[in-house]
């Protein structure tokens, strides 16, 4: 099917965008009521139960060839769920909504990384290297030199590693994904949440002890982070890469930690460092520059 990019792409885009950039907010508020394992393991079952019943209501099946590599889609379902949400949920304990978006902006910098390393097919360009110099010059920008620091007195530094551990998650998760043979995208996203279920459960339990009780003010902040940026905005991404094309899905990657500043200062009161400025501003030029060439294929397109 040909790409079409129309003013719907681009709505659908927005709301992609803005419903990933309030992710974080919606995470710390509900960090007030339930212990980071357990939020990310109800995020994920719940997500897992509404993916399953829309793919199995469908029956579409799994592979859709002879070739099957069920090892790599159960460690990719891992590393796309289980692992960062973990990791998020802890992390944002110590650090501010704001920068768990920030740093999520470098996801892109690391697959096209990661891809060189692993793809012998995938070239490098003076564009993806300059691109790259500015993003993670912007990543130790955003870590800060308390990283670098031995000190206790603060976990600040933990949360920000365990943010930055959380997009190491996300690029080994799309370049183990583009190992798997040819998959049903819908099939995908419900076992790779059953995945993730399936680990952030049992390790929940032993870190963390049984489900706690929650209130229902939690229970409304867990439903929504399960229905939306979980579940909901699976099904849009695959309707965007489907109608747009993948090219045109990578400009969420511009929007999300807008959205994510825009929602921690205005709704959260949240501080706001001019070195997080700096290291956004870095990490987005860095991320234009690597994608040069896309872009321009895009505009190329769209004027047609």
């Amino acid at each position: 099917m040909e790409n079409s990019i129309t003013k719907q792409s681009w709505l659908l885009l927005t709301v992609l965008g803005l419903i990933w950039g309030t992710t974080f907010m919606i995470i710390e508020l509900a960090l007030d009521g339930i212990t980071p394992f357990w939020l990310a393991a109800a995020r994920i079952s719940i997500a897992a139960v509404i993916t399953n019943m829309i793919w199995l209501s469908s029956s579409r099946q799994l592979f859709l060839t002879q070739s099957k590599d069920w090892p790599t889609l159960i460690l990719s379902g891992v590393f796309a769920t289980a692992a960062p949400f973990i990791a998020l949920s802890w992390g944002q304990q110590y650090v501010t909504s704001a920068f768990a978006g920030i740093s999520m902006a470098s996801v892109a910098l690391l697959i096209l990384l990661f891809s060189y390393l692993f793809f012998a097919s995938e070239k490098i360009t003076t564009f993806t290297v300059l691109g790259m110099f500015f993003g993670f010059f912007g990543v130790v920008i955003l870590l800060g030199p308390e990283v670098f620091l031995a000190s206790n007195e603060t976990k600040e530094a933990y949360g920000r590693l365990a943010c930055l551990f959380a997009t190491f998650c996300y690029a080994t998760s799309a370049v183990l994904t583009k190992r798997l043979p040819a998959i049903d995208p819908i099939g995908l996203a419900a076992v790779s949440l059953t995945s993730g279920a399936m680990f952030v459960i049992p390790s929940a339990w032993l870190i963390e002890g049984g489900p706690p009780s929650v209130s229902e003010q939690t229970l409304i902040y867990l439903l929504i982070l399960g229905l939306f940026p979980t579940a909901a905005a699976t099904f849009l991404r695959i309707i965007i890469i489907r109608t747009a094309g993948p090219v045109f899905m990578t400009l969420t990657n511009f929007q999300v930690p807008l959205w994510s500043v825009f929602f921690s200062i205005i709704l959260l009161n949240e501080p706001f460092k001019i070195s997080m400025i700096i290291a956004l501003a870095l990490i987005l030029i860095g991320l234009a520059i690597s994608q040069m060439s896309e872009i321009k294929k895009l505009i190329k397109i769209n004027s047609l």
